[in-house]
């Protein structure tokens, strides 16, 4: 009797839930855990202490773990999160709880939501088992600004999310506060869906790489390139403002809050001409090895000369970058290779001119001389 091989499970998606202390995430988490749509999810909470859930806990089924009564589990990590996620994965391949078919992992406030996908894309197991579905950031409408002022993670956690839930904005009078806020973030993450706190819960926890089913969904809302590229457009013109303010009292203040800001910037590099596998591994290990720890997000879609049909998604986080998974086929007639780097303290300039030295490409615009030596002294525009 032949037996069929044996393919791999199809990858459960893990959606990572952050936000800044306040920001509401515990009233967001029990809405979201009564709903439907969260069927067959485990919800892992960094401390239960933190998170009060309101619900009638229907079962325990160990120490750290309840079933609630919407058919979602729920688990508090006290450990070791790695732990935890080849925890849950034995437990549902023997049997021992249902098989669940998605997890959230909530966040403490100022958490850098890097570590979690790192440790996850890092790991060669549960990097097979679970999909990196996406980063949700709450901002809430009333602190939100002071927040990002303040603290470099609150940018830092709204730059690498793929969806940005905006909370409390029934709390604001006044709507150019919030016009403002809205606006400040999609210059911070141009490709990142924002959304309001009422939105339906599906739609804050997807629109990743990976459907509800564990199927790859639209890539291209997951990459979101257009978005990207029209927003790099934009504030070429308007790049050199920001520099002029008078280092007058009054301006001060404002002229640091936009440093930060600038400082995370999104760009989209493509080619029109599939690369050759090698050439896309060496560049990529090249900008890992130099640049690691300001790559926040890579995210792309790439057609290798050697398979131009079947495109394959890179995804990446700082040092770890990996390719989660290979397209039947493209998603769109755009069969541009395509990649997307949300950095921080990076110039797209570095970043390009690796990726035209390795791919051939003819430098854009003939620098001068001074600007092709290595020399540091030499003035750069």
């Amino acid at each position: 009797m032949t037996h069929a091989p044996l393919t791999p499970p199809a990858p459960i998606p893990l959606t990572i839930l952050t936000g800044f202390l306040g920001a509401g995430k515990t009233t967001l988490l029990n809405r979201m855990l009564k709903s439907p749509a969260l069927q067959d999810t485990v919800v892992i909470i960094n401390e239960f202490g933190e998170i009060g859930l309101d619900h009638l806990l229907v079962e325990k089924i160990d120490d750290n773990m309840v079933l609630l009564s919407a058919g979602c589990l729920c688990c508090t990590v006290r450990g070791d999160l790695i732990a935890t996620l080849e925890d849950l994965l034995r437990k549902r391949d023997n049997d021992r709880i249902t098989p669940f078919k998605r997890v959230i992992i909530e966040t403490t406030g100022l958490a850098d939501p890097a570590p979690i996908l790192h440790a996850v894309l890092y790991h060669p197991y549960l990097s097979m088992r679970y999909a990196v579905e996406g980063v949700v950031t709450l901002v809430d409408a009333v602190n939100g600004a002071q927040t990002l002022d303040a603290h470099r993670e609150a940018l830092k956690q709204a730059a690498v999310a793929e969806r940005i839930v905006i909370t409390k904005a029934d709390l604001i009078e006044d709507r150019t506060k919030l016009a403002q806020l809205n606006e400040r973030l999609r210059a911070l993450n141009p490709g990142a869906a924002i959304l309001n706190a009422d939105a339906p819960v599906e739609d804050i926890i997807s629109g990743g790489l990976f459907g509800l089913d564990g199927k790859i969904a639209d890539v291209t809302e997951w990459l979101r390139t257009e978005a990207v590229e029209k927003a790099e457009h934009e504030s070429h013109g308007h790049q050199h403002v920001h520099h002029h303010h008078g280092h007058h009292e009054h301006g001060h203040h404002h002229h640091d809050v936009n440093r930060h800001d600038e400082r995370i910037r999104a760009f989209c590099l493509t080619s029109d001409k599939p690369i050759r596998q090698g050439t896309l591994d060496m560049f990529l290990d090249l900008l890992r090895s130099s640049q690691g720890a300001k790559l926040l997000r890579v995210k792309g879609l790439v057609a290798l000369a050697e398979d131009p049909e079947h495109p394959v998604v890179i995804h990446g986080v700082q040092h770890v970058i990996h390719v989660p998974a290979v397209l039947p086929r493209w998603p769109s007639d755009d069969r541009r290779s395509r990649i997307v780097f949300i950095v921080d303290d990076l110039e797209r300039e570095t970043v390009e001119k690796l990726w035209n030295a390795f791919l051939g490409n003819p430098a854009i615009d003939q620098p001068d001389a001074a600007a092709l030596s290595d020399n540091p002294l030499s003035l750069r525009r």
